[in-house]
């Protein structure tokens, strides 16, 4: 339920009729919510022969693209808002990527675990790295490439030229407004190119 909620948290700041590019899209339950309720369109970037599958049954135009090669194909804002949904700590080039979103998108969305949550610090005083909801992987086999915090971010959008228009963080589909760097699972901002 709490990562409904927080899809909806996340739809909420999408302006109705918007352009949208989502990057990492999956199967396109948030663009195809988008399209039905807030009447947006746009596209889906994915790189998964499934989840590309999935868009295509739900009705979400999808491209199949590796994030890694860029998004030379759209032009300077080509979309109102492009979404980062639980993908830059996937990703090899993160500030590349970052200001692609900036070029293309007049609002950037990102998301992604927040990795200073107390109680992932509690596992590393322990000598472990966190496994929670939102970290589910061993050390071993985790397909993030990158771990973040809320508080990292923020000196990366300004490294990046990025200003920040919202940003909160989501716990258990609750958004966490104080303290969000130590209370927070998940990091959500809001940007514009500065």
């Amino acid at each position: 339920m709490s990562e409904k909620r927080e899809l909806e948290v996340i739809a909420q700041m999408v302006p109705a009729g918007s352009r949208v590019l989502d990057l990492g899209c999956g199967s396109g339950e948030l663009l195809a919510w988008l399209q039905k309720h807030k009447g947006c369109s746009g596209y889906g970037i994915e790189i998964a022969d499934a989840d590309v599958h999935a868009c295509v049954e739900r009705g979400v135009n999808v491209i199949q693209l590796n994030l890694e090669e860029g998004l030379a194909l759209f032009d300077d804002h080509s979309f109102d808002v492009v979404l980062q949904l639980d993908t830059l700590q996937h990703l090899r080039n993160t500030e590349k990527m970052l200001r692609e979103t900036a070029r293309v998108g007049r609002i950037g969305i990102v998301s992604f675990p927040n990795f200073a949550h107390w109680p992932n610090r509690l596992h590393v005083l322990g000598g472990r790295m966190p496994v929670t909801r939102r970290l589910p992987y061993q050390w071993y086999d985790t397909p993030n490439i990158r771990v973040g915090t809320f508080a990292d971010f923020e000196v990366l959008a300004g490294k990046c030229g990025l200003g920040v228009t919202d940003a909160f963080g989501l716990h258990k589909g609750a958004v966490v407004r104080r303290w969000p760097n130590l209370m927070a699972s998940v990091a959500v901002f809001r940007f514009e190119r500065a």
